[in-house]
């Protein structure tokens, strides 16, 4: 069999193939598998018909029809099967060969995966793909890491088919070693929760709040994606609300609000509490799918919980003071929004100092600029921030986003305020709030919190007329002795 492809997908859910589309569109061979090799046939004979995509029906035969360096990529469920796949391919690879999980794999079980294929002889990459089935047709966003040495093999496939940023700029760049790939595109994935909790708040306060019909709201954030706020999320979030079901009246106010989530922003929650960092929104906005999942609980809850007429009546009925609201709700949205994305940068650079990654952080801002599900204006204004100071320790303190934050900031605290008055939930808006204030705070009442510690643990503390480093226990009751427990880690 004559080795003619360029590249092999395995996996022929929609991304996978679109994925291959995209590649066949751009002059790549590729050859499709799938477990239920039934599959590989419908594809050839349907959406693959008149391409030059090659079928194959066994691993055997898919590496055969490959071009060296072989290259082939699974597109598949996450967890046992990639390892299933992995055991399979590679008693048919060679030395030099290339394995690649395009899924929403944990970085961790990248860095397994990639340790054991090279103890094979073979190379292996872990890449992040967003941008949903309409990306994966006509220009992801990809984060590809792994075994360095792989990517010269994938560089041409990978940028030629992602989504491409102003002046014509792939939307893929090399990321790091090991997981740093998939482990860029989970925060991605986290900060896509931020992002769509951040929306859900600002159409609640003006659902629930000012009364406003689905076709207002509508125009809203029609007016909103002419602005900073300009955003693949906010665009369809107005066609959402534009959509009218069979008998006319709004399709959004007929969906059951119980969110689902398939666990990339937990993975994104529990490694910012291994590393110590505060992502406090992307955990709020996981904990309000949690809340949403209880809805037999919450229906009872609001028969037998009382709370306040949540109408903000007398705003609503005033149209200047209606207006001035929906600005304010707008700079909520948009103050919180670069909190969130300040955490998850600061996320990034822990783990890159914890895991010994050199990432490129307007690059990654450049990489989600385009194809993505978060892509937006705003991230043009990230990768100006980083490349103003490549050693930028936090985004808050860039001068644009100080700026920004600082005339956002009276509108972000009346509608936390206002909402907390009127019993409308909005977790999101109101952890950023509460970030910013403790971040911009020189003095927290941590003092006390570690006096606590030390009175019933021992655990020291460190004093502010001593050089920091050097810990101290007090014997507070006169009954528990001098000996310490331990120091603590800051």
């Amino acid at each position: 069999m004559e080795p003619r492809a360029d590249i092999a997908l395995i996996g022929l859910a929609v991304m996978g193939q679109n994925l291959i589309l995209n590649m066949n569109d751009h002059g790549f061979t590729v050859v499709a598998y799938n477990r239920s090799t039934d599959k590989v046939d419908q594809f050839l004979g349907n959406e693959a018909k008149g391409t030059r995509v090659l079928g194959a029906h066994s691993v055997s035969e898919m590496v055969a029809l490959l071009k060296r360096p072989r290259r082939v990529m699974m597109l598949v469920k996450a967890g046992h099967p990639v390892d299933e796949f992995i055991d399979q391919l590679i008693p048919h690879l060679e030395a030099g060969d290339i394995i690649i999980d395009g899924g929403n794999s944990l970085f961790e079980d990248t860095n397994r995966r990639q340790k054991y294929v090279e103890s094979k002889g073979l190379l292996y990459i872990g890449t992040g793909v967003s941008g949903g089935e309409e990306g994966a047709r006509h220009g992801p966003s990809i984060m590809p890491g792994g075994s360095p040495a792989a990517w010269p093999f994938v560089k041409d496939i990978f940028q030629a088919i992602s989504a491409k940023a102003e002046g014509n700029v792939p939307c893929c760049e090399w990321v790091g070693e090991m997981g740093a790939g998939h482990y860029v595109k989970m925060v991605h994935n986290g900060i896509e929760y931020g992002d769509m909790q951040l929306i859900c708040e600002a159409y609640n306060i003006m659902k629930t709040g000012l009364g406003m019909s689905a076709g207002e709201m509508h125009e809203v954030f029609r007016e909103w994606n002419a602005g900073e706020l300009d955003s693949y999320l906010i665009e369809i979030t107005r066609d959402i609300l534009a959509r009218k079901d069979d008998d006319g009246l709004p399709l959004v106010d007929k969906i059951l609000d119980t969110a689902g989530q398939k666990g990339t922003g937990k993975w994104t929650v529990i490694n910012s509490q291994d590393l110590g960092i505060p992502i406090t929104l992307m955990a709020e906005a996981v904990y309000s799918r949690c809340v949403s999942a209880l809805k037999n609980e919450r229906v009872e809850a609001s028969v037998r919980l009382a709370g306040p007429d949540p109408a903000l009546a007398e705003v609503a009925a005033d149209p200047a003071r209606k207006q001035a609201f929906i600005a304010d709700i707008r700079s909520a949205l948009y103050a919180s929004k670069i909190v969130s994305y300040a955490q998850g940068y600061m996320l990034m650079r822990a783990a890159a100092g914890e895991y010994g990654w050199n990432l490129n952080y307007g690059g990654i801002a450049l990489m989600w600029r385009g194809g993505c599900i978060i892509r937006s204006r705003f991230l043009g204004e990230i990768k100006a921030a980083f490349d103003r100071n490549p050693a930028l320790s936090n985004l808050l303190l860039d001068d644009y986003f100080r700026d920004e934050i600082g005339k956002a900031q009276a509108g972000w605290r009346n509608v936390v305020a206002a909402a907390a008055q009127k019993g409308i939930p909005v977790p999101a808006f109101a952890t950023a709030l509460a970030f910013f204030d403790q971040y911009r705070s020189a003095v927290l009442p941590a003092n006390l919190l570690q006096a606590q510690r030390d009175y019933f643990g021992a655990h020291t503390y460190e004093r502010i007329d001593r050089p920091r480093g050097q810990f101290f226990h007090t014997n507070w009751t006169g009954k528990g002795g001098t000996t310490a427990s331990s120091t603590y880690n800051v």
